[in-house]
C-alpha cells in the first residue's frame, strides 16, 4: 500500500465567534491550536482510495466538505473527490464557520465567511500534500482502553431524564446509558518500518473547557504533545470521535475523588485524559507493531442513505410554537450580547421544528452520506450525526470486522438519539435537536453494516 500524512493548522488570525453554547462567545485568545491532519491511503494497485481529515472544529457542514473537495480536484484530478471525507473532533472552542449562526459581530471578530475561506484553503492545502506523500509502508491496528467519555443523561423516578442531571437529588434513578472505555487504534510505519502516524478513535468528544472565551483543540492538545513527548514529534496523531452523542468527558460520579487524585498527581482535566489515552497507546503499540501488514486490502465506498426523518406531532409543533413566542416577547437588553445571541439562537431552533412541520409531508427523508471501508482486518464507518452510543455499538457488534471505527461528525451533526432516550426526553432528545430519530437511526445502523459486511 501507498500511505501519505500531512497537518495543517487552521487556527484563526483574529478573534472568531466559538461554536458549541447557545449564547455567541467571543473568543479573546488562542490557547493552543487547531489543527486538520490528513491520512492517504492507496491500495497497492491503486483502484481503491481514502482520505481522511480530522479537524479540530465542532462539525463539518456540508458545504464546507465541498468546496474542500472542489478545491483538492482543481488540484489532483487523479484523485476521486469522493474518497475524501472530513470528520469534527467537537471542539466547543472553535470558530463558527457559517454566516447567521449568531448575530452579526463587531468588524474585528472574523465573520464565518472569512473563517471559512481560510479553512478550506488550508485543508484542501493538507489534503493535497497528504496525497502527494503517499509512499510503499504498512498499517497495523489495536484495541485499548482509557477511561475518558461518561454517559451525560441522567434518569430521575418518574421516567424524565435530563443532560448533565445532577446525581445527589433524592430522586435519582440511574444514569440513562452505556458508556464505551474502548479505544480503536490504527498505526501506519514506513518501509523501514519507524512508526510514521496513528488514528486514536474512542467515543467523547472533546469539550472539557467547552465554556473558555479562547481558542483551543481542547484535550486533544495535550494528547498530542504527551504522545510526541513519548513516541517523537514527527508522528502524525488523527483523532476521530465515535458515536458519542450522549457522552461527554464531564463527570456526574466521583467528581470529588477524581478532583482529588487530579490535585494529588499535579494535572488538569485535559491533562489527565491526556494521560490516559497515552497510557493506551504504550499499552498497544507494541502489540500492533508485532503484526505489520504491508498489503492489507483496501476497499472505500461512499453512499447516500435516505433516513426517514424524525416525525414532528401536533404536539410538538404547538409547543414549538409557544416556546417561539415566550422568547419573542423577551427583549434582552441590546447591549448584553449574551442574552441577545441566546434569544437570536432559540428563535431560530424553534423556527426549523415549525418549518419541519409544515413541510414534513414533502421532505419524509433526510439523505446522508456515509464512508464505509475496509482496511485489512479492521472497518471504518462514518456518519453525521451526534450519534448516541447505542447505534454505534449495534454496528461494532454486528460487523464482521475484527475491530469497527465508527466516526461520528463526519458531516454538520445533529442529535440521532435511542428511543430511551426519546421516552426520557431531555436535550439531545428533544425534535428541536433531531433531524432523525431512532427508527433513522437503525436505518443507517443496518444500512452500514449491509456494506461494511459485504467486503468481507
Amino acid at each position: 500500500m501507498r500511505i501519505g500524512w500531512a497537518s495543517t493548522d487552521v487556527t484563526p488570525e483574529r478573534p472568531v465567534a466559538l461554536q458549541g453554547q447557545f449564547h455567541v462567545r467571543i473568543s479573546e485568545s488562542v490557547n493552543d491550536p487547531l489543527l486538520a491532519t490528513a491520512l492517504a491511503l492507496e491500495s497497492s494497485g491503486g483502484e481503491a482510495q481514502a482520505v481522511m481529515v480530522s479537524c479540530d472544529r465542532a462539525g463539518i457542514p456540508v458545504a464546507i466538505q465541498q468546496r474542500v473537495r472542489e478545491a483538492v480536484a482543481a488540484r489532483l484530478p487523479e484523485l476521486e473527490p469522493r474518497s475524501i471525507f472530513l470528520n469534527a473532533t467537537h471542539t466547543h472552542t472553535a470558530p463558527v464557520i457559517e454566516e447567521g449562526v449568531f448575530p452579526p459581530q463587531d468588524p474585528c471578530v472574523m465573520t464565518g465567511t472569512e473563517y471559512a475561506d481560510l479553512f478550506v484553503a488550508r485543508v484542501a492545502d493538507c489534503v493535497a500534500r497528504a496525497w502527494r506523500s503517499r509512499a510503499p509502508g504498512g498499517v497495523s491496528w489495536g484495541f485499548g482502553h482509557a477511561v475518558v467519555g461518561h454517559n451525560r443523561r441522567i434518569a430521575h423516578f418518574g421516567g424524565a431524564s435530563q443532560m448533565y442531571g445532577r446525581t445527589d437529588r433524592e430522586d435519582f434513578e440511574h444514569v440513562e446509558g452505556y458508556e464505551d472505555h474502548g479505544v480503536d487504534f490504527l498505526f501506519t510505519w514506513n518501509e523501514e518500518g519507524a512508526l510514521t502516524g496513528m488514528i486514536i478513535n474512542l467515543a467523547c468528544p472533546s469539550q472539557v473547557t467547552e465554556n473558555a472565551l479562547y481558542v483551543s483543540a481542547d484535550f486533544w492538545h495535550e494528547v498530542r504533545i504527551e504522545v510526541a513527548k513519548r513516541h517523537g514529534s514527527d508522528v502524525f496523531l488523527l483523532p476521530q470521535c465515535s458515536a458519542a452523542g450522549d457522552q461527554s468527558p464531564h463527570l456526574l460520579l466521583h467528581k470529588a475523588a477524581e478532583a482529588r487524585a487530579r490535585e494529588l498527581r499535579g494535572v488538569t482535566e485535559r491533562e489527565e485524559i491526556a494521560r490516559r489515552i497515552a497510557a493506551a497507546v504504550d499499552d498497544v503499540l507494541p502489540l500492533a507493531q508485532a503484526d505489520i501488514r504491508r498489503d492489507a486490502p483496501l476497499h472505500h465506498v461512499a453512499r447516500t442513505v435516505d433516513l426517514p426523518a424524525r416525525r414532528i406531532t401536533p404536539g410538538d409543533y404547538e409547543n414549538a410554537v409557544r416556546l417561539y413566542r415566550e422568547n419573542e416577547a423577551r427583549q434582552p437588553d441590546p447591549a448584553d450580547a449574551r442574552a441577545v445571541s441566546h434569544r437570536f439562537v432559540m428563535l431560530r431552533r424553534y423556527q426549523r421544528v415549525m418549518d419541519a412541520y409544515r413541510t414534513q409531508g414533502e421532505n419524509p427523508v433526510y439523505p446522508v452520506e456515509l464512508h464505509l471501508a475496509r482496511l485489512g482486518d479492521v472497518a471504518f464507518a462514518t456518519n453525521p450525526f451526534e450519534l448516541f452510543l447505542d447505534f454505534g455499538l449495534r454496528i461494532k457488534a454486528r460487523c464482521r470486522a475484527a475491530q469497527t471505527f465508527v466516526v461520528q461528525l463526519a458531516g454538520p451533526g445533529s442529535y440521532l438519539p435511542t428511543a430511551r432516550a426519546v421516552a426520557g426526553v431531555g436535550y439531545g432528545a428533544a425534535p428541536v435537536d433531531n433531524r432523525v430519530g431512532p427508527e433513522g437511526g437503525q436505518v443507517l445502523v443496518e444500512a452500514t453494516l449491509e456494506t461494511l459486511n459485504a467486503m468481507w
